[in-house]
């Protein structure tokens, strides 16, 4: 059987998915913290956290015809969830630059997942 394909394997990358949600919500939640020394920091830090989602995500499942999408289209209400509930919090704002940064990391994400699927 090929390491990606093992049942507990799966199930690992479904236990670190949900850990991974409540570090990404955690953060996302917080009190922000100083202004960014390098541009658009926080942008790399939403493509890194949703690519890790999403790669995580897909590797938890069999492969399937939906199973990109379904993973994508949650991750993406996710990321959305997100800027909305930030939108409400004084110490936050809503981004859509944000957003699109999530998007891009779900791609990457899933671009990884499928690359490592197919060699191992």
């Amino acid at each position: 059987m090929r390491p990606l394909r093992d049942p507990r394997f799966q199930r690992l990358c479904r236990l670190a998915l949900g850990l991974l949600m409540a570090v990404v919500s955690w953060l996302a939640f917080r009190p922000a913290d100083a202004p960014d020394l390098v541009l658009h920091a926080d942008k790399l830090r939403h493509l890194a956290a949703f690519g890790a989602l999403a790669a995580v995500a897909a590797l938890g499942w069999p492969p399937g015809r939906w199973q990109q999408a379904a993973i994508a289209l949650g991750l993406l209400a996710y990321g959305l969830a997100i800027e909305l509930i930030q939108s409400q919090l004084p110490t936050r704002s809503a981004s859509a630059a944000d957003w699109l940064a999530d998007a891009v990391g779900v791609g990457c994400g899933l671009l990884l997942a499928r690359t490592l699927r197919r060699r191992y």
